[in-house]
């Protein structure tokens, strides 16, 4: 599309400090959601390169297959993920999370998640 390529193309030549500034942001939530999830003992990797990250379902739950386990994770703590299998059949173990929210949305949400996964064991 045009008009975002000119865009882009202005950005970058007028502010070609921009890029550096966004991927620090993403990174800096990148850090808050594993680690928050780490935290609650979810089994997670950082991603490179990506505001997406893919994540396998806790052991306990992988059994309810990631459409139920994201719509438990929806209804029960109010947290939105992709459920895997919507990438592929090889994805139904996992659900992935965009990095969209800043870091107290975040800390909220693995709070949310904690509560949560609690109530589900």
């Amino acid at each position: 599309f045009q008009p975002i390529q000119i865009a882009a193309t202005v950005t970058l030549n007028e502010a070609p400090e921009y890029p550096k500034e966004v991927n620090q942001i993403y990174q800096s939530r990148r850090d808050a959601l594993v680690s928050g999830l780490q935290r609650i003992g979810w089994e997670v990797e950082p991603p490179q390169g990506t505001m997406f990250m893919w994540a396998p379902i806790p052991e306990p739950y992988r059994e309810l297959g990631s459409i139920e386990f994201a719509k438990k994770l929806v209804t029960e703590a109010a947290v939105a993920v992709s459920p895997g299998v919507g990438f592929g059949p090889g994805g139904d173990g996992h659900v992935r999370f965009a990095l969209i929210e800043n870091e107290q949305r975040t800390a909220q949400a693995m709070r949310q998640l904690r509560k949560s996964l609690d109530r589900l064991d």
